[in-house]
């Protein structure tokens, strides 16, 4: 593929060699870094639009502010590829996302010019806050300057970020992308006065929270960002948020166009923004969840709530059937958490969809707000276990291990899609206390989906009759565990189990695979802490490892694991079919793994 002509983004080997060149050129450069990360982007996929949309601002926080020693700090930082392309990383951006190559965030590991890793959102304040003032108690620190979209300003850290930093009255620079988008729509009332503001209201909010404001701003002027910029960083003493105003997708007109801008992308032709895509063999686990809860939702008291993601946990779906009963919370998954338990706390039955890396930000209100009072709400865990090209940042690797240390906890895994029908079931009868269950990104095996019909709390299921050794399975590393057993064919034939749940635990499977086996192993795609050791727990305390049953827990290791595919990423683990084989082998043989 032709790549675009960049003569002057040529020159550009650092922030530096921006500094002072006069506007015009500056121009220059920000369409030509636009050309280029269409370019990249389009070989490689990812988050796109959100880093079209601040490529000017780009150039000139870098031209204007002496980075690296001045921190500069990109909230969620699914718009720092272009921030990568000018700090040093150009020759590598084509490895983004992909196996040993750069990462779609932002990465204090990859660059000094990332002086704070941010995946989640609302982060970036605080952060800059403990930057600035460190600066004041010594520390070799230049200014601190955050970028934080209006998306993300919907989240309760960021709040209490901007409370403290307006109390503390140093000098702190926010940069506010205002592009009336996060990864759908923002909703809330602070998205309404961000809209008054760029109708010329007044700034009430910022400035009752102790900041000088100044804006709107067009951030696609570049002229404008230098001007402001300069006089600002030669003249603020105190917190100031400057408000821009930027274009999600700007400057490509197939994701001007698009309803998400082109948010994230799988890989696509530069020219006319056609994505690459490949029939699915099979649906999607969220879709299949969605459409499970659309076919219950005749029961008036399900509901239906989401943290500004219903595209990616499938209550778009939900919300097109039922609007009066989904509801879009924006990047504020405390609040999910609690606002759900409110409502089940009257009466009904909320679902809350969440990506198991986002529910960890909703931990405690899990514990106080919901498992203490024993409320039946119910947490639908997507994007569980191991995830691809996001990388650790995103993976969906505690969830077992913080939800079924709770008690009164239900706590499912689907082994496949019809599973995951018969689960949503399960949680939507389940009025004794909270339920969670949790499955895989992207597509289901392909099996035939039944009706959703409850399961019996507990109990899990023999998949495989065999001899000699057991395999207990949790959630969608089934397959692998099933394939794991081909390739034993030679040496051993084991029983293979699906445990439903880790909590509570099936206790008469558990002591069937423990007396007919002499080495039980349990499989599950979550961190050390989870299924396994509520089962390690269980042999313990009802003597069945004190007769000589070898057991052994597959988990994900110790440590995080980075971006490639998700088979890469399970390799990497020890959780593919040949890794798993190799352990049962390595116990045949009486020797330690």
């Amino acid at each position: 593929m032709t790549r675009p002509a960049t003569p002057l983004l040529d020159q550009i080997e650092g922030p530096a060699d921006l500094r002072g060149r006069p506007v015009g050129e500056l121009r220059q450069i920000a369409d030509e870094l636009r050309a280029e990360l269409i370019s990249a982007v389009s070989e490689t996929g990812g988050h796109l639009g959100a880093g079209l949309g601040v490529v000017e601002l780009t150039v000139a926080l870098h031209a204007v502010f002496e980075t690296p020693h001045d921190k500069l700090i990109w909230d969620v930082s699914h718009q720092s590829y272009p921030h990568k392309i000018i700090t040093g990383r150009r020759d590598r951006i084509r490895t983004l996302r992909q196996k040993d190559g750069l990462s779609g965030f932002t990465k204090r590991a990859e660059s000094a010019f990332d002086p704070f890793g941010t995946a989640h959102s609302s982060t970036s304040l605080s952060a800059a806050l403990g930057f600035a003032t460190a600066r004041e108690l010594g520390a070799d620190v230049g200014d601190a300057i955050a970028v934080i979209g209006d998306g993300a300003l919907s989240a309760g850290m960021a709040y209490e970020a901007l409370n403290n930093a307006g109390a503390w009255g140093g000098r702190l620079f926010v940069i506010l992308n205002d592009n009336g988008m996060s990864i759908a729509e923002p909703t809330g009332a602070v998205a309404a006065h961000l809209q008054e503001l760029g109708e010329g209201g007044a700034p009430h909010l910022f400035e009752a929270l102790g900041f000088t404001y100044e804006g709107v701003l067009d951030g696609h002027n570049i002229g404008a960002l230098m001007e402001t910029l300069g006089r600002l960083k030669t003249k603020a003493t105190g917190p100031t948020l400057l408000h821009v105003r930027t274009k999600k997708g700007k400057g490509f007109a197939p994701a001007e166009a698009a309803r998400d801008k082109y948010h994230g992308v799988p890989k696509f032709n530069a020219a006319t923004g056609e994505k690459s895509s490949s029939a699915p063999k099979a649906p999607s686990y969220t879709s299949v969840f969605a459409d499970t809860l659309i076919e219950l939702a005749s029961d008036s008291k399900i509901c239906a709530i989401t943290a500004a993601m219903p595209d990616g946990t499938g209550l778009d779906r939900f919300a097109a059937q039922h609007p009066d009963r989904t509801f879009d919370v924006g990047i504020a998954e405390q609040h999910a958490v609690t606002f759900a338990a409110g409502l089940a706390a009257a009466g009904m039955r909320p679902f809350s969809a969440l990506y198991s890396t986002f529910l960890q930000r909703g931990f405690d209100q899990v514990v106080h707000d919901v498992a203490l009072q024993g409320l039946p709400v119910r947490f639908v865990i997507d994007r569980a276990g191991l995830v691809g090209a996001d990388g650790a940042s995103h993976a969906g690797a505690f969830d077992i291990a913080f939800l079924a240390n709770l008690p009164g906890l239900t706590v499912m895994a689907a082994a496949d899609e019809a599973e995951l029908v018969r689960m949503v079931a399960t949680a939507a009868a389940h009025d004794d206390g909270p339920i969670a269950l949790r499955f895989p990104r992207g597509e289901g095996r392909g099996v035939e989906l039944p009706a959703p019909e409850p399961l019996p709390i507990g109990k899990g299921r023999i998949i495989r009759e065999g001899s000699q050794v057991a395999i207990l399975s949790f959630g969608a590393r089934l397959e692998a565990v099933e394939e794991a057993a081909e390739l034993l064919g030679d040496i051993v034939n084991p029983t293979i189990a699906d445990a439903r749940f880790a909590k509570p635990l099936d206790a008469d499977l558990i002591a069937q695979l423990a007396s007919d086996h002499g080495i039980l192993l349990t499989v599950e795609e979550g961190a050390v802490g989870g299924f396994g050791s509520h089962v390690a727990q269980h042999l313990s305390g009802t003597g069945q490892l004190d007769s000589g049953l070898v057991f052994r827990s597959l988990t994900l290791p110790d440590r995080f694991i980075d971006h490639g595919t998700p088979n890469e990423m399970y390799i990497d683990a020890g959780l593919d079919p040949a890794s798993i084989a190799d352990q049962i082998r390595v116990l045949l043989k009486g020797t330690k793994p």
